[in-house]
């Protein structure tokens, strides 16, 4: 999908999009429109059929395992990843509970190391927000899951070739609001990392040929 069909897709986003609460049990989020916004998104392809590799991390919340989706649903898939616990309810695929990938590898360099990567360019866009309000339960789990993969973010910027780390931690991750400026944010922290991500292709290619 070409990028400015994504830039005008982000500005349309509207909560209500994925909002489809239900008795809390496992979770506030049914999660079923937005699985049913992500199969017609992706006109109900699988993982396997995708013109670009790749692979979705999602957590099996039973035994602490990190599931790898290579092909599949692409829905059931990124459904399972974006779980975030005691927000949506797990999402259960081949008889595992699966929740957010992010609980054990919210920057997952080594399964792109493994897809056979040369050159691991890692985007980083959860940084902890200190002194920030806590109003909410949602507030109080984000901030939670934050701190706790501060450290694990770390070894993954050391892993990787480069990491793009856009500061956005300002903006609200419920909300979906001020989407230009975060658009822009990015973008402007990608292109700090440009020339050295051309010299590094080039240098690489220098050395396969």
């Amino acid at each position: 999908m070409e990028i400015e069909r994504l830039y005008k897709f982000s500005t349309a986003f509207k909560r209500k999009y994925y909002l489809d609460f239900t008795v809390p049990k496992m979770g506030f989020i049914a999660g079923k429109r937005v699985k049913e916004l992500i199969r017609v998104f992706t006109h109900g392809k699988r993982i396997e059929e995708l013109s670009i590799p790749v692979n979705v991390v999602a957590t099996d919340i039973v035994t602490g395992e990190k599931v790898i989706f290579k092909d599949g649903p692409i829905s059931d898939a990124v459904r399972a990843s974006i779980s975030i616990p005691g927000i949506f309810v797990p999402e259960k695929v081949n008889g595992r509970l699966l929740v957010d990938g992010g609980v054990v590898d919210r920057v997952p360099v080594s399964v792109v190391k493994e897809m056979g990567a040369d050159i691991v360019i890692a985007v980083d866009v959860s940084h902890v927000k200190v002194n920030t309000e806590i109003t909410s339960i949602y507030d109080v789990i984000m901030q939670s899951l934050d701190i706790l993969q501060m450290e694990n973010v770390k070894h993954r910027e050391i892993a990787s070739d480069f990491m793009i780390r856009p500061r956005v931690e300002m903006y609200s991750s419920k909300a979906f609001t001020n989407i230009e400026e975060i658009i822009m944010i990015g973008e402007e922290e990608a292109r700090k990392h440009t020339q050295r991500i051309k010299e590094t292709i080039h240098n690489w290619k220098g050395q396969i040929e």
